[in-house]
């Protein structure tokens, strides 16, 4: 991978934008982590001028307090009777939120018009090579928007990730050094019925282990489930498991509780693509969908990132992901199994991150893109 490719970027006039970014936040945080990460990367790395256009900024405020300041950066609260100024050369939808009619219109009006994109949710199903950059015509307009796909194949549009991530990550783990013997975990989810069994699972085991639960609904399923009562700041220790209550963490300090952890219990899309990036073992809970949509969509990518284990470990780690995401909680066997077998899953961890960094990130791909002749 050539990662001084955006070196030779060209620059855009002074005080014109290079990119207007749309962003609705439908649940939680996951839609505006993906935004603030796509928009940093766009305006550090490669030299853009980013509108990023939010219809809840106190949702980006809690993840990034210092988004305000962010150089190449310019917040908006994306409202109803919002003054809309002329469409950038580059307009990016994320996950479909369909921009204001009267700014679709200004960019019909726009010479050129702009190159129009939407930023897709992650799949690893086959389909999203084939559906990749295909364009589809507006017909308010007659504009051209493009899907833009992330994936995990050079067929698509590759994953978010800054140029320094592994530096910084191995940089990190150098200087915080865990404690020998303490298997750390962190458990970031959606309501969840394992968790009381991981919990007993923990308890229960003969090494001491940390679980680190991160504020918000996590926490609050933990607390329902357990008969805790935690409160962000708490830490409580029960047989040879503690656990710690964190108080909401911003997107760094949260890459920094994924590098600290030996397993790392994730959901949605952001953080299932930091836990990549941290190259430590996970288990990912999906975002769940009416029909159990979401289901094959979980098996898609769990085919693609167990491909190369060893026949047990990988039936062992799919019935943990199974269980992680139905009615059908995960048995404390499995979580001692899955400590059993720790060490390939790290050794396999490692390897799946450097592979996918060998792809062009999707900040480099989206500026490509935008450049390309169509």
């Amino acid at each position: 991978m050539d990662t001084k490719r955006s070196d030779n970027f060209s620059q855009p006039p002074a005080g014109h934008p290079d990119c207007d970014l749309f962003c609705r936040v439908v649940d939680n945080f996951g839609d505006i982590g993906v935004c603030w990460r796509l928009a940093r990367c766009l305006a550090r790395e490669h030299g853009w001028s980013v509108r990023l256009w939010v219809d809840a900024p106190e949702s980006l405020a809690k993840i990034a307090p210092e988004a305000a300041s962010e150089s190449g950066i310019t917040v908006l609260h994306w409202t109803d009777n919002v003054a809309l100024p002329p469409p950038a050369g580059c307009v990016i939808e994320a996950f479909g939120c369909s921009p204001p009619a009267a700014f679709v219109s200004a960019m019909a009006q726009r010479q050129p018009a702009p190159r129009w994109i939407n930023l897709e949710y992650l799949s690893a199903e086959d389909w999203v090579d084939g559906c990749h950059r295909l364009p589809s015509i507006d017909p308010a307009t007659g504009l051209r928007k493009y899907f833009f796909f992330p994936g995990f194949t050079p067929g698509t549009g590759g994953l978010l990730r800054e140029r320094n991530l592994f530096v910084r990550r191995d940089a990190w783990r150098a200087a915080h050094a865990a404690a020998s013997g303490v298997f750390h975990v962190s458990l970031f989810a959606y309501e969840n019925p394992s968790i009381p069994g991981l919990l007993t699972a923990l308890r229960t085991a003969p090494h001491p282990s940390h679980l680190w639960v991160p504020e918000g609904r996590a926490l609050a399923s933990l607390n329902a489930q357990s008969g805790l009562a935690l409160s962000p700041g708490d830490c409580v220790s029960h047989g040879t498991l503690t656990v710690s209550a964190l108080p909401f963490m911003d997107q760094d300090d949260y890459d920094a509780l994924l590098w600290r952890c030996d397993l790392n219990l994730v959901r949605g899309e952001d953080s299932f693509v930091r836990a990549q990036w941290a190259a430590r073992p996970f288990v990912w809970q999906i975002y769940p969908q009416q029909e159990d949509a979401h289901i094959a969509k979980l098996d898609a990518f769990f085919e693609r990132y167990a491909a190369r284990l060893s026949a047990s470990c990988r039936k062992l780690l799919q019935r943990i992901w199974r269980g992680w995401n139905t009615a059908h909680p995960v048995v404390g066997e499995d979580w001692h199994l899955l400590v059993a077998v720790h060490a390939e899953l790290q050794a396999h961890a490692v390897r799946w991150a450097d592979e996918l960094a060998r792809q062009d990130d999707l900040a480099t791909q989206l500026v490509l893109f935008n450049q390309t002749p169509i």
